[in-house]
């Protein structure tokens, strides 16, 4: 057996999970850990970005959100199947810390850690607990929160890290805001990482109903998805803006940081992005989310003056066109909003949840 400590990560199904994951496999590999993920099917399309040193496993987790009858009624036998497999694992090659990032991967790993008795945590990215994470809250040595306030179990004691962010944000921490005025302006308009049609409905009309003295200054960059692309490009011309729609937008820290104002989901990353850059934000949490768990995640950053949230049952042209226009056209207003929205940022989060990893590691030493 190696004498690195050993730190096993279990994640899986989305981004949401997978992002600050690997933002602790990196940081963990770098103070010379070994570092295991495991992951399911879905979450594996994320681990590109996950250092070469990481060991990847795969396991068949099964989730009862999707699949027929017979795929459902097959998911308690493949999550033990995954257990076993999990306590196999571990007794071989014993971790000194588990996290669970959330999604059903994770019930192996914990349950494992459970049985086993190893330090374990949880990280939730957002501020409504997801089932897995929910699960487990009460079985877990430390529980760590990505959004803040995060609404947990009795008895349970969270500890606020912030959500980890790309490296590319981090460079940008705090950027210089230029409020809005009469020159070039640039609006940012993202709908998580498939974009969301809703937004492609309503944005482009409410900002072509700004004045024309603002509009002329106006450039959009409009994440869409591909098959609403040209339908939001051709509107976006014939009403005379200039605007760039694509799929997936690559730069987004870039743009971000370009942004006299960004018009996004509330997801747990994308609030992080905006507080650790500090932009003005207006923020359309999505209606279909588990537990409404988006506008959780915005909650703090709307009390904090942040940003201004619209539920997406009252996202009419009008009410969108009304709020752009409160901030492009109130720069003192705007920049405060910068302002309050970079205050509420984390960009140690990272280096807090390395922290957790190595006190429960030592902990674990004691015992």
């Amino acid at each position: 057996m190696s004498a690195q400590p050993l730190l096993m990560i279990a994640a899986g199904g989305t981004g949401g999970h997978m992002f600050p994951a690997q933002a602790l496999a990196e940081a963990m590999l770098q103070r010379g850990w070994r570092v295991k993920l495991s992951t399911d099917a879905r979450g594996a399309r994320y681990t590109g970005g996950f250092p070469h040193s990481t060991e990847i496993t795969q396991i068949n987790s099964g989730t009862f959100a999707r699949g027929n009858i017979l795929a459902k009624a097959l998911v308690p036998f493949q999550i033990a199947a995954g257990v076993a497999g999990a306590l196999w694992s571990m007794w071989r090659d014993r971790p000194n810390v588990v996290v669970g990032f959330g999604g059903y991967p994770t019930i192996p790993a914990l349950s494992a850690a459970v049985a086993l008795k190893l330090p374990r945590m949880i990280h939730e990215q957002n501020g409504i607990l997801g089932r897995v994470n929910s699960l487990f809250a009460s079985r877990v040595d430390a529980f760590a929160c990505g959004t803040w306030p995060t609404d947990l179990p009795e008895g349970v004691e969270g500890y606020h890290t912030g959500n980890p962010v790309r490296r590319a944000i981090l460079d940008r921490v705090e950027a210089g805001y230029i409020s809005p005025g009469d020159y070039p302006m640039e609006l940012l308009v993202i709908g998580g990482s498939q974009g969301a049609r809703v937004l492609s409905d309503v944005i482009p009309p409410a900002i072509a109903a700004l004045p024309m003295a603002m509009l002329k200054n106006i450039r959009v960059s409009h994440q869409a998805r591909e098959e609403d692309q040209e339908r939001v490009a051709a509107f976006y011309a014939d009403s005379g803006i200039q605007a760039e729609v694509q799929p997936f937008f690559h730069d987004v820290p870039r743009r971000m940081t370009e942004a006299q104002l960004v018009i996004s989901r509330a997801g747990a990353s994308s609030v992080a992005d905006l507080t650790v850059i500090g932009r003005p934000s207006i923020l359309i949490p999505f209606a279909a989310a588990t537990g409404d768990h988006q506008t959780a995640n915005a909650r703090g950053l709307v009390e904090a003056g942040g940003a201004i949230m619209i539920p997406e049952s009252r996202l009419e042209v009008d009410a969108v066109a009304e709020q752009i226009l409160a901030v492009l056209d109130n720069p003192d207003g705007a920049m405060q909003m910068a302002r309050s929205a970079a205050k509420c940022g984390k960009p140690d989060a990272t280096e807090a949840l390395v922290a957790m990893v190595e006190q429960l590691a030592a902990k674990g030493q004691e015992t």
